[in-house]
């Protein structure tokens, strides 16, 4: 029988991205979805596929200021009292929670009103939003095996599902790696998150000038840059001669993460999901200073499977970017053995086991139930 779910995610990529991959399969498979998410969901939620968009208040909690913690508390129960109107108007037969601050008001407003839920954590480590849900839902689903203090923590509601990606990606790993030629062009992408990362505008021009004439010629570059970064980027390459295409926002990523010959971006979930799926190999540049080191910890899951080449930030500078930069296009078989490596490590099905899982929840069975569930084989492969 058709169900009526409620996802609700962050509104930057890295939360909406997986929310939007389950939402479409479980619209192909008849039910009914609709979002809730904060005021940043822009330009990631135009293609959402879910009925109605619910923008929901919320805040994070950061730092111990009095005053600051007084008005994080007062977003979050607005955020709460709005996610419950919307719960009762909806009548959900489960919600659907993706990781995030704006994720507490409708999935603590779920547990408020005794709809069964799902938390999906996306990252090895499990964030602080989750950490405050995960006694209060009624399953959890994870990417990776857990690490850090909520491992082993909730293991009879606990499976390892795989972090969903969206249907461009599935389409896009069909797409074989081109093992780049000798002399040939080398199609290098960049991007840094939701929003462009700085550290790449400020580091990766001065790593290509560093580059020898030849091996610079080769380079085709695609590269995500914040608006404020783009004009003094673009002169750079312009005055070293490298053809690069620059953007804040690609709305085709994953087609061109299947077209590059290697890509240098942060260890998000997401990107990770889909560098694995698609089968490329990257240079991870995890985001220096996070609580959690949830970043560190993707871009290691990824190293030992043999697809990636995780650097710190602080141990990233031009010389050593070009340097690395140099020996990989210079060796075309490890990128092919990577990019192999990497696509082993995908998990295309995750959409479906996420998808199983959620309408298993919704179906009202009880949770002790999980075992007999295929998506829920016990194992954490």
């Amino acid at each position: 029988m058709a169900s009526t779910f409620l996802l609700t995610a962050g509104g930057t990529g890295g939360h909406l991205f997986p929310a939007q991959a389950l939402a479409a399969e479980l619209v192909r498979r008849g039910h009914v979805v609709e979002l809730a998410t904060d005021q940043r969901v822009g330009a990631y939620g135009g293609d959402f596929p879910a009925r109605k968009v619910h923008v929901i208040s919320s805040a994070t909690i950061a730092g111990r200021n009095p005053l600051a913690l007084a008005r994080t508390a007062w977003r979050l129960a607005r955020g709460t009292w709005q996610a419950r109107g919307v719960i009762r108007r909806l009548k959900p037969d489960a919600v659907i929670g993706f990781g995030g601050y704006p994720t507490f008001p409708p999935m603590f407003a779920a547990f408020l009103g005794g709809v069964p839920s799902v938390l999906h954590e996306a990252n090895a480590v499990m964030g602080r939003a989750n950490r405050m849900l995960a006694r209060r839902c009624s399953a959890i689903a994870t990417s990776f095996p857990l690490v850090g203090e909520a491992a082993g923590v909730y293991p009879h509601k606990t499976r390892q599902t795989g972090n969903p990606v969206r249907d461009a990606v599935i389409s896009a790993s069909a797409t074989p790696y081109d093992v780049p030629q000798d002399g040939g062009a080398f199609q290098l992408l960049v991007f840094g998150g939701s929003q462009g990362a700085r550290f790449f505008s400020d580091c990766l021009p001065p790593a290509l000038e560093c580059l020898d004439a030849e091996t610079r010629a080769r380079i085709r570059l695609v590269q995500q840059c914040r608006p404020e970064d783009m004009d003094r980027v673009r002169a750079f390459y312009e005055r070293i001669g490298i053809t690069a295409e620059l953007a804040p926002f690609f709305s085709d990523m994953a087609e061109r993460i299947a077209v590059s010959h290697l890509v240098i971006c942060r260890s998000g979930a997401s990107s990770v999901s889909e560098l694995s799926v698609i089968g490329r190999p990257s240079v991870l540049v995890p985001l220096p200073h996070a609580l959690d080191n949830d970043q560190g910890r993707n871009a290691d899951i990824l190293a030992r499977a043999g697809g990636a080449w995780p650097v710190a930030q602080s141990e990233l500078d031009p010389a050593r970017l070009a340097a690395l930069l140099s020996e990989l296009m210079a060796a075309p078989g490890r990128l092919a053995e990577a990019a192999d490596c990497a696509k082993r490590a995908g998990r295309p099905d995750a959409v479906r086991r996420l998808a199983d899982l959620a309408e298993y929840i919704a179906s009202g069975a009880p949770v002790g139930a999980l075992d007999a569930q295929e998506t829920s084989s016990g194992d954490a492969s």
